[in-house]
């Protein structure tokens, strides 16, 4: 298999480097460069923007049917092409290929769904208070759309994000990530081949601050989605704010996880690691800080740490391998400070703690009991392969710990106990609540954030009616 050609996506054009600059694309586990990437200037966003701008009058008229038919084309397309797509999501991202074809798979769902939904878009009638009078709420796509998305799932997060604007009826310009810019061009490849109509979507890659701005304060857009660090969400709301636009946004999270003494120790464990160490940690829902029972926290310490340790390292394009690089020298760098931080106020490493050779970005997945609120990566999402453990006597303890930070993206129980799970899940501020799973997200799931994680929903009939605004239309 080949890594493709990057490009700009604009207007149904794709655009190559000739006259822009560029920049490498890095493969986490050689360090090699992939490939090169053109930037965009702020004349080819502009482009971008005017395309969506024209394109956006003969996509809100397109039939729903016509606009499903062309989303279910692309979600059989992406299924076609799985294996490319995983072998060019595991090059320039990193995870294991066998979470690569699954996010591949996911992408497709997304397709699929959205197709489905925007055939559901009914709107409703409203009783009148007079005879043969007509009030309706009927539901417009609000219009062009602004879109980012993160590095961390080059196919799942930019997926959800177009296929639930193209099924409102919203035209789009899209900034991906630099760093995993072939993933996101697969998607428009796709939609391209199903029949999609030039201007509708359009993918650009740039300086991230300039390119973000003209995005956001452009006025054509109405909306803007984002996902990324809490940070950076912040920015955009407010760049956002004084257009009147709506934003989706889903930030940073650092998400507890309350095991009791009554739960499956073995199955928690399990559970638990599988999550945490997916795409090496680098996930905002990825379970970070574990809260146990004080009367089996040594049991859960120890069955997390021996199942770290005998997870296989490598890179994703190896056989067997279960956690494949980080995705910069920079993660290393900061799994490595909180590491020592923690190891120097008194936390005991129960596994890992130690990058893995000189060539790509290794990490050992990491384990350390004992943590308090001081320690930085009590306080600083991780985005890496770093569990921390606290054992608690009460579930009040416990609650208090969960909600002590400002996100609240996700949370998970263990319990056996329906009436502590219903007590936990109703206490724990947070917009998704797991209980003795950790499968946060599907295509007909709402997801998101509160606090300082986020607004708004993706996911589900909400991410579509995200997209939406309803307008009240009375005839007599």
């Amino acid at each position: 298999m080949e890594y493709p050609e990057l490009s700009l996506f604009i207007d149904g054009q794709w655009l190559s480097i000739a006259g822009r600059d560029a920049s490498d694309v890095i493969n986490p586990a050689t360090g090699a460069c992939l490939g090169q990437l053109p930037i965009a200037t702020l004349a080819d966003v502009d482009a971008a923007l005017d395309a969506a701008q024209r394109a956006f009058p003969a996509w809100r008229a397109t039939p729903a049917i016509e606009r499903s038919n062309i989303l279910r084309r692309a979600a059989s397309l992406i299924r076609d092409r799985l294996d490319h797509y995983a072998w060019v999501m595991t090059s320039e991202q990193g995870k294991p290929l066998g979470e690569a074809r699954r996010e591949a798979g996911v992408a497709a769902e997304m397709f699929e769904w959205a197709a489905e939904e925007s055939r559901r878009l009914y709107g409703r009638l409203i009783p009148p208070r007079t005879p043969r009078t007509w009030q309706m709420a009927v539901p417009e796509p609000i219009g062009p759309v602004g879109g980012f998305s993160g590095w961390n799932a080059p196919a799942g997060t930019p997926s959800r994000k177009i296929s639930s604007a193209l099924a409102a009826g919203c035209t789009l310009v899209i900034k991906p990530a630099e760093e995993t810019p072939a993933s996101a061009l697969f998607l428009a490849r796709a939609l391209v081949d199903a029949g999609l109509p030039k201007g509708v979507l359009n993918m650009v890659f740039g300086n991230p601050a300039e390119t973000s701005r003209r995005i956001v304060e452009s006025p054509v857009t109405r909306a803007i989605t984002f996902t990324g660090s809490t940070a950076i969400g912040r920015q955009i709301a407010v760049m956002a704010a004084p257009g009147f636009k709506r934003t989706i946004l889903e930030l940073g999270g650092h998400a507890p996880v309350l095991v009791f003494a009554d739960a499956d120790i073995q199955h928690a464990a399990n559970t638990i690691t599988q999550a945490k160490f997916r795409n090496a940690g680098q996930i905002c829902t990825s379970p970070t800080r574990i809260l146990v029972h004080e009367s089996v926290a040594a049991e859960l310490g120890d069955a997390i740490a021996q199942r770290a340790r005998s997870l296989r390292i490598g890179n994703g394009l190896a056989k067997d391998v279960q956690m494949g690089p980080l995705s910069n020298p920079r993660r290393i760098a900061a799994v490595t400070e909180m590491v020592e931080d923690a190891t120097s106020r008194g936390g005991a490493l129960l596994a890992g703690g130690k990058r893995i050779g000189t060539e790509g970005w290794f990490m050992e997945p990491t384990v350390i009991s004992g943590y308090d609120p001081s320690w930085k990566a009590a306080q600083v999402e991780p985005f890496g392969p770093l569990a921390i453990l606290k054992s608690f006597a009460q579930l009040d303890e416990a609650i208090a710990e969960a909600n002590r930070l400002p996100f609240g993206l996700a949370a998970y129980v263990f319990t056996r106990n329906t009436t502590t799970a219903m007590n936990a899940s109703d206490a724990i501020e947070s917009g998704v609540v797991c209980i003795n799973n950790c499968q946060h997200a599907f295509p007909e799931t709402p997801f998101g954030g509160v606090k300082d994680s986020g607004l708004g929903k993706e996911g589900g009939i909400e991410g579509i009616e995200a997209f939406t605004q309803y307008k009240y239309v009375s005839q007599t």
